[in-house]
């Protein structure tokens, strides 16, 4: 009689996951990202308005550098420009070459420009953002966000 050997039958490992292993890790991702997610939108509005609080104290630096320069802030017609590039009025005198924003000047966090009046509403030079709608008043992120309420 031939006998007929069998293969060698090796003890399988773990060849793959099984269906509940992997309904298991996509529940846990699923809370994770419920609990993470909140937490990190929230940040990111809240950088937005630590930006545009950072840019309002820079640029008011600016400003009143100027001021120390020329005696007078620019005009509101003169705008934040004047921080820049030299304005065509005579009285300017001691206007520091190279301007007194290294970058130029910034937009805010949605990429509207920053508002300058003189004489203020609210002070005596008022730089301002209409906020992401780009509309005055508002709330929220919407909300107009000027120097008169950095502290």
């Amino acid at each position: 009689m031939q006998r007929t050997e069998v293969p060698d039958r090796k003890p399988r490992g773990h060849q793959g996951f099984t269906l509940i292993e992997i309904m298991v890790v996509i529940v846990i991702l699923g809370i994770l990202a419920a609990i993470v997610a909140p937490n990190v939108i929230g940040r990111v509005d809240q950088a937005q308005v630590t930006r545009v609080q950072s840019d309002l104290r820079g640029i008011e630096s600016a400003l009143n550098f100027y001021r120390l320069d020329n005696f007078t802030y620019p005009t509101s017609e003169q705008g934040l420009e004047a921080l820049v590039t030299r304005p065509a009025d005579p009285n300017i005198r001691n206007w520091k070459p190279g301007g007194y924003l290294d970058r130029g000047v910034p937009r805010d966090p949605w990429g509207n420009p920053y508002l300058y009046l003189n004489p203020g509403n609210h002070g005596e030079i008022d730089v301002y953002t209409l906020g992401r709608d780009g509309r005055p008043g508002g709330e929220g992120l919407d909300a107009d966000l000027g120097n008169w309420e950095l502290q």
